[in-house]
């Protein structure tokens, strides 16, 4: 990677971007905000249960990533890092609720809170990515590597689970379905998951030439080895 490329200063989003970025960004904060602070009297609610869903914690993601975008506007490969992996966990929520979990009670009651953590945000999240993408190239080994908060996640719900008799979505319980036919479905969910991953990347990649008129250039072969962003000369 040349000197030149390293200290290339890209310019920032449109400021109407940005500002519809913030607005968005509210209306998440508002919605994830919106039940605790509703039933922070009941007793039968759980503060611990309600971050223990992927899809509060998603949309966390998804707010920090609109804040930020829309007051800071980084432009490092880091940040887009974040960006991009805050858009495929967005993604991967509205795809599993759209195909597993639109008839099935996930305490998100209020249907405009469901809309906006399920479908709204993801949508926004995945526009955003369109058309405002990164102008640094993304490796398809840097994008596998978001899945890694996935992978965390289904390992803490497994091992909160026995501890608490609470699993957030019937998919990673294994009381009624079995450790093994749980086992199957959630390789075939990390199979579905590298594929949406990739699908994130290359809808930035082709994003990028479409907007910025970038073309790709060929990877070194180190910039392989390690998993390095390509950033044109």
């Amino acid at each position: 990677m040349t000197a030149t490329a390293e200290t290339t200063v890209y310019p920032h989003t449109h400021p109407a971007y940005r500002v519809l970025r913030l607005a968005v960004a509210v209306l998440g904060i508002v919605a994830l905000a919106w039940i605790p602070l509703r039933n922070i009297d009941v007793a039968s609610f759980s503060t611990a249960n309600y971050f223990s869903y992927f899809t509060v914690l998603s949309n966390v993601l998804g707010v920090v990533a609109l804040l930020v975008g829309g007051l800071v506007d980084p432009q490092s490969t880091r940040w887009q890092l974040f960006r991009g992996a805050a858009t495929l966990y967005m993604v991967i929520t509205g795809i599993i609720y759209a195909v597993l979990l639109a008839n099935i009670d996930v305490t998100l009651n209020d249907k405009w809170i469901n809309d906006t953590m399920h479908r709204y945000l993801p949508l926004v999240l995945l526009a955003d990515w369109v058309l405002n993408p990164p102008r640094v190239r993304i490796t398809d080994r840097q994008a596998v590597s978001w899945l890694w908060f996935p992978l965390v996640y289904g390992v803490y719900t497994l091992t909160r689970g026995p501890f608490v008799d609470w699993y957030p979505y019937p998919f990673i319980d294994p009381r009624t379905q079995g450790y093994l036919q749980m086992a199957i479905g959630l390789v075939v969910l990390l199979v579905a998951f590298v594929l949406m991953a990739l699908a994130v990347n290359a809808a930035g990649r082709w994003a990028r030439r479409w907007r910025y008129g970038i073309d790709k250039r060929p990877l070194t072969p180190d910039e392989i080895e390690s998993g390095e962003s390509e950033v044109e000369a």
